[in-house]
Parts: C-alpha cells; structure tokens; sequence
C-alpha cells in the first residue's frame, strides 16, 4: 500500500508518538510511507525510519484557513505522483485536509479519533466523516457515536499500541552511560533526593493536574521529601503555578515543558498518576505501565481499559483529591505492593498492547477500507 499520513506538527506529544509507531511499524511491513506535517523536534526521528517527508504548512488550528488549501495544492500533486491509495488524518484540521484530498483524487481517508471533540456547530454543519474511523478505545466510539452521531458501520476499535521493548530498559542521556548518570539528570531538573511522583501530560484542565496539586500537601503532612515532577506544557501553566504558589509548596514541585525521551523521567520516578477527568486512554500512562512502574489514574474513559483495581494499578474517582492523596501515600508506604503493581502492569502492556498487535489490526482497517467501500 502506499499510504500517506497527515499531522500538524512532529513536536513532542502523544499524536507524535504514535504516528511514529504506527508509521515505523507500517514501514517495516514493506507499505510506502509519507508523511505530510509542518515538522518539529521529532522529525528526524521519522526519518530515520525510512518515511518520506513532505513540508506542509499545517501548523494552525483552524478548520477554515489558507493553511488547509495551501497544503491540499501541494499535496494533490503528490498524491496523484506517487500513487497515493489513502490518507490517514490526525486531528480535526487534518481530518478536513483528507476529506478534500479523499473527495478530489477519488483515494480513502482514514482518521484516527485520540479522545473526545467538543460539539460545536462546524463539526455538525462540515462534518467531513472519512471512509473509515478508528477510535483508540471503546469509550471513545461511544463517544463518536452518542455525541457526534458518527456512523457506527465505519468505526473501527484500536488501541495505540507501543514498543514495549524499548520500555525494557529506562534512557539514559546521551553520552552519560555511567552510574551517575542518574543522579545527574536529577540534577539537571531541579529534582533532590526523596520520593518522586511524575507525571507527563500536557498541561489542560483535562488532564486534572489541578487535583494533583491540591493533593500534594496532604502527602507532605506524612511524608516532607516528596517531590512532584510535571512534564509538559500548555495553557493552564500559570494557573497551576498559582495553584503551587498558593498552597506553598514550591519547593516540591518541579515544572518540565519536555524531555527528549519520557523513558528519562520514568527512570527517576517512583510513581505515575493521570488524574485526568476525560481520557481516550492514555499514551503516556501506557509508556509509564511498560517502564514498570505503579499508576494510578483515574476512573474514566480508556484508563479503565489499562488499570485493573488492585491488579496492575490503583484507580480513583475523578477530581477526588482526598482519594488521590490516598492511594498516593499507599504507594509510597508500601514498596512491596508498589513492585508487584509495577511489575504486572509492565506484563499487562506487553500482552495488550504491542507495537506490532496496532500495525496488523491497523493494516487490517485499510484492507477493509479499500476492498469494501
């Protein structure tokens, strides 16, 4: 198949990294990759797994834009020169970038829906639906379905898949393969000696880093050197800062806006929780289960798909900070416990949710998408 993937940008994220999964795994296969985006921090890395490039200016939030038909000239031409059989979006611009691309050339569009849309009246007045939908979880097609009355006929159930081997064995950085290394990079954080709680989302109300924040001082009252590390960036930044100034614990709070490689920071952590109040399923959630290490999430959306109570994780209700602060110093009191959870969730990914499991079930929806429609 030749196949090309569309997304706004390549910086880090969870879309970016499973674009990469998916369009390495693809590539392994012997389909022909390209992949049309604005670029970003990630780029080569795509590159150096054999895909094609192709610069668009895609890097706008706008479903109505410049941008969008800029692209589409450009991308008409490659398509049609390169034999493209279906285009595969990512997001809701791209999503119309396809559909133009799909209607115009007479090729497939496949999207690929990462959590839940907001309805708003564009997405009913221009739905742009593709040939085939794949949503990452089932709470996701309920979602396409109940909200957005998208046709259940053409939606497909796929979880993002990861390299588990890769999670096998934490990063270290560049050029620092030594027993320091470590505590170096701990260094280089901001991060002192002491338990560490991490977390790695970008920084929107939805991810519930608010309640996180608020159930640090409980933990503080019985354990002081608890540190709390946030990865990522976004538009509640300041918020949550205030949030951390006001409740006075700044000095166990450490705000990162990226890592090169999330395996540093599962390295350094003893814990990861996603308090989130809406979650697809959660890549990085995911990533950290593989790395071996306890979670705790909340119950909502495809996080119920990754943590089994008291098997492989523990889960709290949404938006509950005494309920988090809880589960939180369980954990940390109890080693043992944290080691097994640890360890059977690292078992759970690896018989779930392989990087290989995504690609077949994923090639199997384009099959479909090309010999049924």
């Amino acid at each position: 198949m030749n196949i090309l993937y569309l997304s706004n940008h390549l910086n880090t994220g969870g879309i970016t990294s499973y674009l990469l999964t998916l369009a390495a795994g693809m590539s392994k296969k012997g389909h022909s990759v390209y992949l049309a985006s604005s670029g970003g921090s990630w780029f080569s890395r795509f590159t150096a797994e054999g895909i094609d490039f192709v610069p668009i200016p895609m890097n706008t939030k706008k479903m109505v834009s410049p941008k969008i038909l800029a692209s589409f000239l450009k991308l008409s031409k490659i398509v049609e020169k390169s034999k493209i059989q279906l285009v595969h979006s990512h997001s809701r611009t791209t999503q119309v970038l396809g559909y133009w691309l799909a209607r115009n050339l007479k090729i497939k569009h496949i999207l690929t829906c990462h959590g839940f849309f907001k309805r708003r009246l564009s997405r009913k007045l221009f739905p742009c639906w593709p040939d085939a939908i794949i949503a990452i979880s089932e709470q996701v097609k309920e979602h396409l379905v109940n909200d957005l009355k998208a046709d259940v006929r053409k939606i497909f159930v796929v979880p993002n898949g990861i390299d588990v081997e890769k999670f096998r064995v934490p990063a270290l950085p560049a050029g620092r393969q030594n027993p320091k290394s470590k505590m170096e990079l701990k260094k280089q954080l901001g991060l002192k000696e002491g338990p560490i709680i991490g977390i790695v989302a970008r920084l929107s109300d939805v991810k519930g880093h608010l309640y996180l924040i608020r159930a640090l001082p409980f933990v503080l009252e019985q354990i002081p050197e608890v540190q709390l590390l946030i990865v990522g960036d976004g538009k509640m930044k300041k918020e949550l800062v205030r949030a951390v100034e006001n409740l006075k614990v700044e000095q166990n709070v450490i705000f990162v806006p990226s890592v090169p490689d999330t395996r540093e920071v599962f390295s350094l952590i003893d814990m990861f929780v996603m308090p989130s109040l809406k979650e697809g399923l959660g890549l990085a959630l995911m990533e950290a289960m593989a790395s071996g290490l306890a979670v705790i999430g909340s119950d909502v959306g495809g996080i119920r798909s990754l943590i089994q109570e008291g098997v492989n994780g523990l889960l709290v209700k949404p938006a509950d900070v005494t309920g988090l602060s809880q589960a939180i110093l369980r954990l940390l009191k109890d080693p043992r416990e944290s080691k097994a959870l640890g360890e059977a969730g690292r078992l759970f990914m690896e018989n779930n949710f392989s990087q290989d499991k995504m690609v077949v079930q994923t090639q199997g929806v384009y099959e479909k998408c090309l010999n049924a429609y």
